[in-house]
């Protein structure tokens, strides 16, 4: 397990449209997602203990971020075979099992993880209205292990900030987890 960390905010780069396959069997794009004050797109999977450290905080924002207008889309593209935790069927049971508020995809060539610049799970990107990025930070200070409830929750102040100013902090701290599980097909090619 490579650990890896985001790289800084490119702000006002576009969010690259998709269409993407579901947990509940229906398909989805950007426009799908978007929400009428923003749009958080999050790389996760299954198997990274550092998205299991922040699972149920992920489910929590999103649900208080839904009610700010902002939209939120989850992305597993790791590749299944080599993690198989990281299958269809187990994407389809933690969704049930968590009640994910937002849709649960598979970027089974993995050309969204490539096209948006994900390098780890979890990766966040955080978009105003206008699907301009003004985020590229962390959900808390939580690492491998869960941080107390007290910390300050970085992601949901700033998507707070977004939907209420189109505007993300200028401070922001990268977030940290497991390298994407890339296809030996997708590292040589180089491109989409």
């Amino acid at each position: 397990m490579v650990r890896m960390e985001t790289p800084v905010c490119d702000f006002g780069w576009k969010a690259v449209d998709f269409t993407l396959p579901g947990v509940d069997g229906k398909t989805y794009s950007l426009k799908d997602v978007a929400g009428p004050n923003g749009l958080l797109v999050m790389f996760i999977c299954n198997h990274c203990p550092y998205v299991k450290a922040v699972i149920e905080r992920i489910v929590r924002d999103v649900r208080e971020l839904q009610a700010l207008g902002v939209g939120a889309v989850a992305i597993m593209a790791n590749d299944p075979t080599e993690y198989p935790e990281d299958s269809f069927d187990n994407m389809q049971a933690l969704a049930r099992h968590l009640d994910f508020p937002m849709p649960y995809l598979l970027d089974e060539s993995q050309a969204v993880a490539q096209a948006y610049g994900a390098v780890c799970t979890p990766d966040f990107f955080g978009f105003n209205r206008d699907l301009e990025l003004q985020y590229r930070g962390r959900l808390d200070e939580s690492r491998k292990e869960t941080a107390p409830e007290s910390v300050r929750r970085d992601l949901f102040e700033a998507m707070k900030q977004v939907a209420e100013t189109q505007r993300g902090p200028a401070e922001q701290i990268p977030s940290m987890g497991c390298s994407i599980k890339w296809k030996e097909s997708v590292v040589g090619s180089g491109s989409l």
